[in-house]
């Protein structure tokens, strides 16, 4: 599975793709909350908080993992070396383990920069050092399940088709029923919602935003993760046989 995973990884960076992803990623951050006069910006906002980032984030990368993912198998299919892949001496969970990890460690990468906006925050404060850590870090810590479980969900989506627009469609799709889509439902239900808005990512990221970690949403998240890639191995399996 190493060798799969070193070889996911150098192809993201021995292209553009790579690269692109990290560029857009900080690109539209950096605009939304330091450049563009809107709702995420946090020098408008007047508090050293890093709350409208972990808004933001959410809404980027249900678009930008998906295009991470798109090409993890439906390029496989497409170019017929999905075959080949199963010739290798590794189970279907390890290759599919190894497409995930390979995903999750690039949108990781493009993550680690952002931390320079929490240091400048903390610096500029009034006073300085003005900054809820607990909370920052709690967001950081559900941000990192909540690309989990995108980029399981995206895996998942690239097996279905071998057109990678497709995938991207299905995976961004799947994203936002499952991060936005109950959240939706239970504010239109009104009264006894509560059941259905904890079945939605948003509930469970906004919870870790808090500074506790629950060990209900670790497991939501990493169910979800397990889930999709479940999925994924079933779906590879019978493509195998």
């Amino acid at each position: 599975m190493k060798a799969l995973l070193l070889r996911e990884i150098k192809s993201f960076f021995g292209s553009p793709i790579g690269y692109l992803v990290i560029a857009i990623f900080l690109l539209l951050n950096g605009l939304f909350l330091w450049v563009f006069d809107n709702g995420f910006n946090i020098l408008n906002s007047g508090f050293a908080d890093m709350g409208p980032f972990f808004t933001l984030s959410p809404w980027i990368l249900i678009f930008l993992i998906p295009a991470v993912t798109m090409r993890s198998f439906s390029d496989e299919k497409k170019q017929g070396t999905l075959e080949l892949l199963f010739t290798k001496p590794l189970s279907v969970w390890e290759i599919v383990n190894g497409k995930f990890l390979g995903a999750f460690i690039l949108i990781v990468l493009a993550l680690l920069p952002t931390l320079i906006y929490v240091a400048v925050l903390s610096h500029f404060g009034n006073p300085q050092g003005n900054i809820d850590m607990g909370s920052t870090m709690g967001s950081y810590f559900g941000l990192l399940f909540l690309i989990a479980g995108y980029t399981a969900i995206g895996i998942f989506s690239s097996t279905l088709s071998e057109n990678q627009i497709v995938a991207f469609k299905n995976a961004v799709f799947l994203c936002f029923v499952l991060y936005f889509g109950f959240e939706g439902v239970s504010a239109l239900l009104g009264a006894n919602s509560g059941i259905v808005a904890k079945i939605g990512m948003d509930y469970h990221f906004k919870s870790m935003s808090r500074g506790v970690i629950d060990t209900r949403d670790v497991l939501y998240f990493a169910s979800i993760a397990i889930l999709f890639l479940s999925f994924t191995v079933y779906k590879l399996k019978s493509l195998k046989w």
